[in-house]
């Protein structure tokens, strides 16, 4: 599920709105009167990356259809402190009821989308690429995501269902990497990506040996990730090659030097800084 759109995102959208209006908006109901009209800015505090817009905007509208959006910025633009991201106007107490959830996906959003561009750019010119992870909020997967692309990231595995990725803990219960390799090429889809998570040269070796598509370096320093990528490009299939494991803005383009194809980062999306961004509104005619 690469992009929510449509019926599925309404529903998604729907849901959020129902656990945050709870049986009302108890507030705006008793001060806002019932025909009173609102426009307003959404203004980034401080700078960003622009992600989440378009899904901003339907929260809105589900709860007011007639509502005017403008001036919307680009997703994956820069978004300079106090620029503004969109224009909108409408229903005073729909816009109030919806500011929370859009708020939150637009702020989780952007946040995800400039930590991105941070990594995309610590590793320029090396050639390696960033990857997410599934390690996401419940719920939030197909937003997370989204956001990962709006940074320059690619995405990695959707869902377990996707493509095989053989780890520690599959390997020791399978009987060694070789092992899980075979079981997994017996009972995946004809062409499934069959990648296996190394942590020392025998595992690595055992790997090359059994033919897997993908290795993954885990937690190793620069020097044996690239001591490992030399190994793998020699073999007679060499694999595509992954590192991960406590990966920040301080190391990850010494390890992307080292040679793997991707580096994924879990930061990016299981420990989110989100984008200040608020909602000013005024009184319109």
């Amino acid at each position: 599920m690469d992009r929510l759109a449509g019926p599925e995102l309404d529903l998604r959208l729907r849901e959020f709105l129902s656990e945050d209006v709870g049986s009302c908006d108890v507030t705006t109901e008793a001060t806002v009167p019932a025909a009173a009209r609102a426009r307003g800015v959404l203004v980034v505090r401080s700078a960003c990356v622009v992600s989440g817009l378009p899904i901003a905007r339907r929260v809105f509208e589900l709860l007011d259809p007639e509502l005017i959006w403008e001036n919307e910025l680009p997703a994956g633009s820069r978004a300079p402190a106090h620029a503004t991201m969109a224009m909108l106007s409408g229903h005073a107490r729909a816009i109030l009821t919806a500011e929370r959830v859009a708020l939150n996906l637009l702020q989780r959003m952007s946040g995800i989308a400039t930590a991105t561009r941070r990594f995309v750019e610590a590793v320029a010119g090396t050639g390696c690429r960033i990857l997410d992870t599934r390690k996401t909020a419940p719920g939030l997967r197909a937003f997370d995501r989204e956001a990962v692309r709006d940074g320059g990231g690619v995405n990695h595995r959707d869902s377990l269902g996707d493509m095989v990725l053989i780890k520690d803990n599959h390997r020791r219960l399978a009987g060694g990497a070789a092992e899980a390799i075979a079981r997994a090429r017996r009972a995946a889809a004809p062409g499934m990506t069959i990648e296996v998570e190394v942590e020392s040269e025998e595992d690595l070796q055992e790997a090359l040996s059994a033919g897997a598509d993908a290795v993954l370096i885990d937690n190793q320093t620069p020097a044996t990730v690239a001591r490992w990528c030399a190994i793998a490009r020699a073999a007679a299939r060499p694999p595509s090659i992954e590192a991960s494991g406590n990966m920040s803005l301080g190391n990850v383009r010494a390890y992307a030097e080292a040679g793997p194809d991707a580096i994924s980062v879990g930061a990016l999306t299981h420990s989110v800084v989100a984008a200040d961004i608020a909602l000013d509104l005024q009184v319109s005619p």
